[in-house]
């Protein structure tokens, strides 16, 4: 019986060494070498404070700040916890009576126009971090306005955080709130203007 049972324990832990240890730790030790920054959760720091994650989306209410796309995650927004879409369907009342009141808040703090679909709809996790560069330019005039800027100084901002497709073709231009706000934050023209 012995000779039966001991090829399958010594497959047993053999496959458990590699599969559980040595993968795992070769995985985690490339990750490290080769991203380290990507490795660790995309981490951003302000002055050596972790503030968020480049991966995360957070809660921005202030009219200063460029608002995030809704986030489904619940009963805390940007949850990351919580992370899933909400599952309403098209034909849900909940889903179109919370997309109708965020297209109310934002025609109510100046938005004119066609609003982007990202301005009212969560992602799939309810965590997405960026918004559409339409999103971003419908919020130009609030938050120069708030911030006392101009309008051409948060449009510059916006343009230089704006990012392309990946190698020109994978997927959309997007704009990562969090680091917007900080490049809007750190930004000379805001510095000044708090003088």
């Amino acid at each position: 019986m012995f000779n039966q049972l001991r090829p399958a324990l010594v497959l047993t832990l053999g496959l458990t060494a590699i599969t559980g240890l040595a993968y795992p730790l070769v995985i985690t030790g490339t990750a490290q070498a080769l991203m380290p920054a990507e490795a660790n959760g995309s981490l951003i720091r302000k002055d050596g404070v972790v503030i968020g994650s480049a991966l995360i989306g957070q809660s921005f209410a202030s009219e200063k700040y460029f608002w995030p796309r809704p986030s489904a995650t619940g009963p805390e927004p940007y949850n990351a916890g919580a992370s899933s879409g909400s599952n309403l369907g098209t034909t849900s009342v909940k889903l179109k009576d919370r997309v109708a009141a965020d297209i109310d808040r934002l025609r109510a703090a100046g938005l004119a126009g066609e609003i982007p679909a990202d301005a009212g709809t969560a992602s799939g996790s309810g965590l997405d971090p960026h918004i559409s560069p339409e999103f971003a330019r419908d919020q130009i005039a609030r938050v120069a306005k708030a911030r006392g800027l101009s309008e051409a100084d948060v449009r510059g901002i916006v343009e230089r955080a704006t990012q392309g497709r990946l190698f020109g073709v994978i997927g959309e231009p997007r704009v990562n709130v969090l680091e917007l706000n900080l490049a809007l934050d750190g930004s000379r023209t805001s510095a000044s203007s708090r003088r």
